[in-house]
Parts: C-alpha cells; structure tokens; sequence
C-alpha cells in the first residue's frame, strides 16, 4: 500500500490534468459540450469529439502523455468532460434548460495528425507486443460483427470491517472477470487490513458491448499474402455504428484477452483492440484525391475534342490496359461497367440497380484475366476471386461460432459492396454456387437465414466475371450451351463478350509487331500527348469524376432509337426469351448512361443510344442486326472513328425505319427517370 502522502500527491497531479484538459475542452469544444448539456436524457453515453492535431497543438506535452499512456489519460479526459459540462451548466442563459449527464465519453480523432505513421497506423499483419499500451489506429475491412451485449463497467463494494466502499472494475482482458482485492483498500492513516466485502446494492453501472472483426484490405498486400484480422471491443455510443462490409478505421489501445477458468493450462493471449474511435471511410474515398486542376484538365480535354468527341473516348480507353493490343470492344465494355448508369427508385421504393455486369467468354490467352485484374486496380473498393476457389458462403455470407454465439462473416459479394467483385474462371463454380449470386446481381441483396440469423445484407457491386467455353465453341450453339451457364445467370450480365482465337493473318502481324515493337511510338505527336494524359492515375480519377458528377437523363431522341430496337428484338425470328426482356431494355438504358458519362455529359443522346445497341449486338446474345459487329477479339481502333460511327448509325437507323410506331416509348419512361 502506498504511503498516504504519496497517494495525496498522486490526486493533486490527476487533478491538475483534468483541469488542464478541461480548459482545452472549454476552449475548442464550447458548442458540443453545450449541446450535451440541453440533451434531455442523463442516462444516454454521450460522444464528445475531438481532433489529436487541437490537443497537441494546444498542449504537445498533454497531447504526448495520451499516446503513450491511453489507459490512464482517457479516463481522466472523460473526467475533464463530465467536469468541463457542468461548468456550461453554471453558465446557461437565462431560459435554456440544462441536464447533468452521468456518461460522457472524449473520442480523439487522427486524422490528419501526426499519428498517421507507421509506428501508431501500422497494418493489421504488422501489429506486434510493442503497439501494447499507446494510442493505436488501424485500418480494415469489417468481416464480422457480434451481437450487441451487456458488460458491466463497474460495482461498488462494501469493507464488513470498516464499511470502506470502494469501485472494483471488471477485467476485459480476462473475459469480463471480477478480481476482488486480497484486503481492504482503504487508505486511512491506520490501515484497516479487513479480507471480507459485501457488494452494494444498485451500485452495478452498465455498458453496451459489441464484438467486431476487422480485416486488413486485399488491395494494399502483396502476392502470397494472407489477409490478417484482429477483433475489435466496441461500447457504448460506438456499438451498431458500422456494418459488415464497411471499410473503417478504429482508434483504440491494443491489449491482449485470456481465458482465466483453464487450469493447469498454459493460456494464449490473443490481441484485441478497445476502441476508442471509429470513423467509416466507405463515402470518404479519400484515397481517390481529385483537385481542381485536375477537373480542369477534363474539361479542357473534352472542349479539344468537342468537333471529333469519338476521338476523344478511344483516348481515354486506350488507357484501359495499354499492355494489350486492341480489343476496342472489350475496353469500350469494361468503362462502361466500371463507369455504370443511374439508379432509379420509384414511389413504391422498388429500385432498378444502375450497376451493370460484365462477363467475359473466351478461349486460353485472350487476355481476361488481365482485364479483371486492370479493372480491381481502377476500383476503389474491389475484391478479386476465382470460381475454383470460391463456394457459396464465401461469395455470400457464413454463420461462424465464436464463443457459443453465432455470427455471421460477409463473404466476397457483401465486402465488395458499393464497389467491384471480380470471379475469375466462373465455369469452374458448381451450379449450386452459381444460384446463390442470382439474387446479388439483380436485387443487389442477399437474403440470409442461418444458424436463427435472419436478414438481408447489401450487395450494391459491379460483378465482372470470366470463364472459358465448355470444350470448343460451337457458334451454332446457344451461349448457354457453349459456357454451362444458365440462361438466368446470363441474362443477369448487361454485356457478355465472347472472345474467340480463330485463325486471322492480318490480326496475326499486326499483334506480333506491336509486341515487338512495344516501347516504341509509331504514332503522332498528338496521340503521345494523349498516352501521356491518360495515365493509370488520371484515368481513376476520371472514373471515379464522373460517377458522382453526371446523372444523365434520356433524350426523347435516344428513347425513340432504345425503344425502336427492343421492339425490333422481340419481334425477331430468333427471338431469345432468356435474354430480349425487359431485362435487355434495362441494360440498354444503364449502357447508355454510362456512355454519356464517359463521354463528360449529362445528358443521354442518340449517339450513346447508338452505342449501347453496338454493344449489346457485340454480346452476341441477342439476333444481330449490325453486320460489322465481327469478333470481339479482332476489334481495333479506327483512326477515324466519328466516320466510322457514321456508318454504324445510318446502318442501324435504316433497320429501326420500320417501326415508325414508337408505341412501347412509354415503358422505358420511367426506367429512365
């Protein structure tokens, strides 16, 4: 026991920063704490925020003893909080009518403040004994969250000898367990040594309790690097605030929890972080920095191009994974999907996703790998997966137990959310996997009832698959046939490209030399300006621009050419029912969209109406009516492609001339607005 002189200094120093950081408080908190103070409910855990980089402005030396020694300083910042609110309570003006608060709790902010290095923002994997006892931040993906519970924070107990109360606090590391001291803490000039204590009744402060499990993000590891997690304690006013899937960082101070009722076992300690900070990235994006100049530079690119606009898009989509030769097509498919239309919501609240899907069909060496991988980096949120690896739990949700509670783990689909999900070698999925993604593609839902866990999970992802044909492709064979696919699942893709290896001489040369050649510019001056603009950068921040700029809306022009053709498909001879529904008409509008985005308008006009027809005929899922449509692999891009446009519309239009009756104008009405 200490002596009481020393315990006395050990008070008057604890009083001394609670004042100090009461001031800090008061002085850049004034109008949080005063709308605590009006709150009319005293039992509710009250948040007070703060940013790091304030404190340790005000008081670096403060400011340095909260990092190093979170445990201690953090009560005694929740102490200057309950201190610092009922200073504005004395202070009230006449009228307003204040409440004393019992829970006040500072949560501190890093962000952009020193801490953001790599000793206290390490990654998930890099979390070692020495993070133990400071302020730590990570950063992850939320894989699992707990149901919320009960803990008790605090009780109070009574010495039988000299009726001493004292608070004992339940131990987190140890599961929750109660210690009680070996005797009696009282600290009077003659110690009372009493071994027997009786708790007090009503004494009993509780706290609400959630478990999570965050896990570190694919997009920042290596090859070969297993994904580390580390479960994080959630309490009071931060539990329920994040859901499974969203990209967080939480502010904490790591520490280690064991099982205490294992005897004559050696336990092992397994890190866990207390949190006392958490902040949602999932709307921040702030790894995707654009700055007004860079805005700029889009506008002044597209006021360049305004006579050949065209020209302008087969720029930028020769940025599209410059490593392959060709293939407009498939880039021109893979901007528009990672680019996507507009979402529409009705009255009823029914909604028509504006995220569209792509699946590419293709022989060995075609390149689709490349392709998902180039458009996971383009993303700002994306999972990549295979079919060969991948079930049906983990493209979905599982039910996992931990600690005789079942808790539900998002699977690829549900921590793509609001981004893209890319399955490589789709056909090697079983047929029961396939199904169970029916439901995200269309109603971007997954409905979940397992282990007495019944919900519904967000799934609002682009899904960009790729599988090879079953055996040799057999163009006298349906799609369905030629990939063991169902007709369902296909019809959920807006675009399926099929990429065939046939003998071609010319296509042959030309590939060859380009490979031979590569590094080499054979172009002009103009076009390695281009190259030079479009870099992997600047093409993310384009995408990710005009996603959350344009919200295009149909012309009454581009509606007649839509309806036109979907008319024209379902009276066609070889009418597919699987695929020319209304389904196909939804596709059409959400491409359309997605070329008037590309194409920096805000506005849906005949030529984007015109272009989605070109690729939904590409999709070779539908009865052709363009003939030059050709292989999707041997699409290349033409060095005139506003004439080459002209051709392909007075093609199409002369088609659609025989439905002068726009009859079914007004089924896409309200699909489009």
């Amino acid at each position: 026991m200490k002596p009481v002189n020393e315990s006395e200094s050990m008070e008057k120093e604890e009083d001394s920063e609670v004042k100090s950081l009461a001031e800090f408080l008061m002085t850049h908190h004034s109008e949080q704490l005063h709308s605590i103070v009006v709150s009319p409910d005293p039992k509710l855990h009250y948040p007070l925020y703060i940013d790091f980089t304030d404190l340790l402005n005000e008081n670096s030396r403060l400011a340095h003893l909260v990092l190093a020694q979170p445990t201690v300083y953090l009560l005694l910042f929740d102490r200057a909080a309950f201190w610092a609110h009922k200073i504005v309570i004395k202070g009230l003006k006449f009228g307003e009518k204040g409440v004393e608060k019992k829970f006040i709790h500072v949560r501190i902010n890093v962000c952009g403040s020193p801490l953001e290095c790599p000793e206290t923002f390490p990654s998930i994997g890099r979390v070692r004994v020495k993070h133990r006892g400071i302020l730590l931040t990570l950063k992850g993906t939320l894989i699992r969250s707990g149901a919320i519970k009960m803990y008790e924070g605090e009780r109070m107990y009574q010495c039988r000898k000299c009726k001493h109360v004292f608070p004992v606090h339940p131990e987190l590391e140890s599961r929750n367990s109660i210690t009680l001291p070996s005797f009696c803490p009282s600290q009077r000039s003659k110690s009372c040594e009493g071994t027997r204590f009786d708790c007090v009744d009503e004494s009993v402060i509780r706290h609400d309790y959630q478990e999570i499990k965050i896990q570190e993000s694919t997009q920042v590891l290596g090859v070969g690097v297993i994904p580390r997690s580390i479960p994080v304690i959630l309490m009071d006013d931060l539990v329920d605030i994040v859901k499974t899937g969203d990209d967080i960082i939480v502010t904490g101070i790591l520490t280690a929890k064991w099982s205490p009722d294992l005897k004559d076992v050696r336990s092992n300690l397994d890190p866990v972080l207390i949190a006392n900070y958490v902040r949602r990235t999932n709307e921040l994006k702030a790894d995707i920095d654009i700055p007004n100049d860079v805005i700029m530079k889009f506008k002044q690119f597209w006021s360049d191009f305004n006579d050949t606009p065209l020209k302008g898009r087969n720029a930028i989509l020769r940025g599209l994974c410059p490593q392959i030769f060709g293939l407009f097509t498939v880039k021109l498919a893979v901007a528009l999907t990672l680019i996507g239309g507009v979402q529409h919501v009705d009255a009823s609240g029914s909604k028509i996703r504006g995220e569209s899907h792509l699946l590419l069909v293709g022989d060995p060496g075609t390149g689709k790998s490349q392709f998902l991988k180039f458009a996971a980096k383009l993303s700002n949120r994306s999972v990549i997966t295979t079919g060969l690896g991948s079930t049906s739990a983990g493209l979905t949700v599982t039910a996992v137990k931990d600690g005789g509670e079942w808790m539900l783990e998002a699977g690829a689909l549900v921590l793509a959310d609001g981004g893209l999900c890319c399955i490589d070698e789709f056909d090697s999925m079983r047929e029961h996997d396939r199904a169970t993604i029916h439901e995200a593609m269309e109603q971007q839902t997954i409905s979940v009832a397992k282990a007495g866990l019944v919900t519904t999970l967000s799934t609002r992802t682009i899904v960009f698959g790729a599988t090879n044909p079953k055996g040799q492709y057999d163009p006298d064979q349906s799609l369905s046939v030629n990939t063991a696919l169902s007709g369902p699942l296909l019809s959920r893709f807006d675009i399926v490209l099929v990429l065939l290896d046939t003998k071609n001489p010319e296509w042959d040369a030309v590939v060859s030399s380009h490979i031979l050649n590569e590094g080499e510019s054979n172009e002009g001056d103009h076009d390695e300006d281009l190259g030079n603009i479009w870099t992997f950068s600047m093409l993310r921040r384009y995408i990710h621009f005009v996603k959350g700029y344009f919200r295009p809306v149909l012309t009454k022009e581009a509606e007649k050419v839509i309806s036109s053709y979907y008319q024209l498909q379902r009276r066609s001879a070889t009418y597919n029912a699987a695929r020319t529904t209304v389904r196909m008409l939804e596709s059409l509008i959400r491409l359309a969209q997605a070329h008037a985005r590309l194409m920096f308008r805000n506005e849906v006009t005949r030529i984007d109406a015109i272009m989605a027809i070109l690729c939904i005929e590409s999709s070779m899922t539908t009865s052709a009516i363009v003939d030059s449509v050709g292989n999707s692999l041997h699409s290349n891009f033409t060095e005139n492609p506003d004439e080459e446009y002209a051709k392909q519309e007075g093609q199409i239009l002369e088609k659609l001339r025989s439905f002068d009756e726009f009859s079914d104008v007004n089924i896409i009405e309200g699909l489009s607005r």
